[in-house]
């Protein structure tokens, strides 16, 4: 008699994966910063989303690819400047088929055979930090604006991303990048 089971098994990071991650995020901030500061931001921006994922800007909720199109419509353009990020893996799950082969040796000593059937590329969280510029600057700003006012102002912002492996995409070789998009993305004004 011959058993067979799936098990999903947590992996374990090694520095290869962290070096890949931490690539991935650099690319991926340097992209997302530089679209979201195009005037091609609106398409280009919901690109990196998808219908399920979950924005919150500056304490305001947003769904999906709609949701970012609802919030570049409003906002002004803008001038990013990333002073750091950092990234963390979180590892991808590895499935394994057990096959129990049973009928030609004692129940005691059945000998389980793993195969490892595909391993996902950890998920990324991605931290940034930097300032943002909304409009023309201060220069862009009416005469009679106060002086202490934030618009045109450098603001201080910090934003948390999630990225996720894309399962639509094709499977990445050893050593490569996987194409990710955004799951959940946090952004708030600090100060």
């Amino acid at each position: 008699m011959t058993t067979t089971t799936t098990t999903t098994t947590t992996t374990t990071l090694t520095s290869k994966d962290i070096e890949l991650a931490t690539r991935a995020a650099d690319n991926f901030q340097r992209l997302y910063y530089s679209t979201y500061d195009s005037d091609k931001r609106m398409d280009g921006l919901s690109k990196l989303y998808r219908p399920t994922s979950a924005l919150t800007w500056n304490g305001n909720p947003y769904q999906g690819t709609e949701g970012i199109r609802e919030l570049l419509k409003g906002l002004p353009t803008t001038k990013h400047e990333v002073q750091s990020f950092d990234c963390h893996p979180i590892p991808g799950q590895s499935s394994f088929s057990c096959f129990l082969l049973s009928n030609s040796i004692p129940k005691k000593a059945e000998i389980c055979f793993t195969q490892l059937i595909g391993t996902q590329p950890p998920s990324l969280l991605v931290t940034v930090s930097g300032t943002v510029i909304h409009g023309k600057g201060t220069a862009g700003n009416p005469a009679s604006t106060p002086a202490k006012s934030v618009e045109g102002q450098p603001r201080v912002f910090a934003q948390t991303f999630m990225l996720v492996p894309d399962p639509t995409a094709p499977q990445t070789k050893a050593g490569e990048v996987a194409t990710y998009y955004i799951n959940a993305d946090a952004m708030r004004f600090v100060g």
